[in-house]
């Protein structure tokens, strides 16, 4: 089968009708081909068809548990996005209750403190409180850090980074056993897409001179400091156009989906597929691709696919 009937023969989500069909409804990831593999670990499993805290939790039992990333004693980084000050209906930043049962769980684990924060774009303290975040957060046993000042952040290298050779990383990342990346699916102005990869720039300091030195080689370049545990990307109500912030709720599809997966940037090319874009057309993700920052090729793949 060539990658056209691939695409094709792709899973066409329901909400929004006609209008998504005809753009980016047709998913490959939710037609592959079937596998035969022991249950329990996979190297990606897609939800479709629920509600956010339902399909994670349904994800996590595929993928063996979170118990298989956290321990008893450990401390916890979750990195939604939380960038903008925007209620969660706009979809701009992760779900305030998917991030929420996250902190749940990894107490639940015997985890000794879970902390939570983003380098956010608009204002911190209004992103955090519109966003549901930080409520949520709080409700759930974690702990929401501010990330505005630049002594929050220590300098580190990047061995083989070719432009962001160093970066100011928030110093919790630095002082955590397990690192669980949170992002939301939606469309990018600079970048076409914003996933799992460009959510890490929510750790550091300079945002900025991510942007004046090739932004796609600099997000790719990060993944080669510290790659996340687990990849948990929010794709229940997706921004498809006027990304990142978007304008209004026009601007959204409601997809009902939800990906996981240890490996950065095959759960980007996932993400990538969903919104209808070829990856190897997104610069950091054939950059990362090149630097064998994780797969490029889900064929490759131990993926498993439910519907809930």
């Amino acid at each position: 089968m060539d990658r056209r009937q691939f695409i094709r023969k792709g899973f066409i989500y329901s909400a929004l009708g006609s209008l998504y069909a005809s753009t980016i409804g047709k998913i490959p990831l939710f037609a592959a081909k079937s596998h035969t593999f022991s249950p329990g670990r996979y190297d990606l499993v897609a939800v479709r068809g629920g509600e956010p805290v339902q399909m994670y939790r349904k994800a996590m039992e595929e993928m063996g548990g979170l118990g298989l990333f956290v321990k008893a004693g450990q401390t916890v980084t979750i990195k939604p996005n939380a960038s903008w000050d925007v209620p969660p209906e706009r979809a701009a930043n992760t779900n305030p209750e998917l991030v929420a049962a996250i902190v749940e769980d990894c107490l639940a684990l015997g985890a000794a403190r879970v902390f939570v924060y983003d380098h956010t774009c608009d204002n911190w303290q209004r992103s955090y409180e519109n966003s549901g975040i930080e409520a949520a957060v709080r409700r759930a046993g974690g702990q929401m850090l501010p990330a505005n000042l630049e002594r929050y952040y220590q300098e580190v290298s990047i061995p083989g980074a070719k432009r962001l050779t160093t970066a100011k990383v928030h110093e919790r990342l630095l002082q955590s056993d397990v690192f669980i990346n949170v992002p939301i699916l939606k469309h990018h102005a600079s970048t076409t897409i914003t996933i799992a990869m460009k959510n890490l720039m929510g750790l550091v300091w300079d945002r900025r001179f991510w942007h004046r030195n090739d932004l796609h080689q600099c997000i790719a370049d990060f993944c080669l400091y510290r790659k996340p545990d687990l990849n948990i990307v929010d794709a229940y109500l997706v921004m498809t156009q006027n990304g990142p912030r978007g304008t209004s709720e026009s601007d959204l599809t409601r997809m009902r989906s939800l990906l996981v997966s240890t490996d950065i940037l095959a759960v980007d090319v996932a993400g990538s597929l969903m919104l209808g874009h070829q990856p190897e057309d997104i610069g950091h993700l054939r950059i990362a691709g090149e630097m064998s920052v994780g797969t490029m090729n889900l064929d490759q793949l131990n993926i498993q696919r439910v519907n809930v």
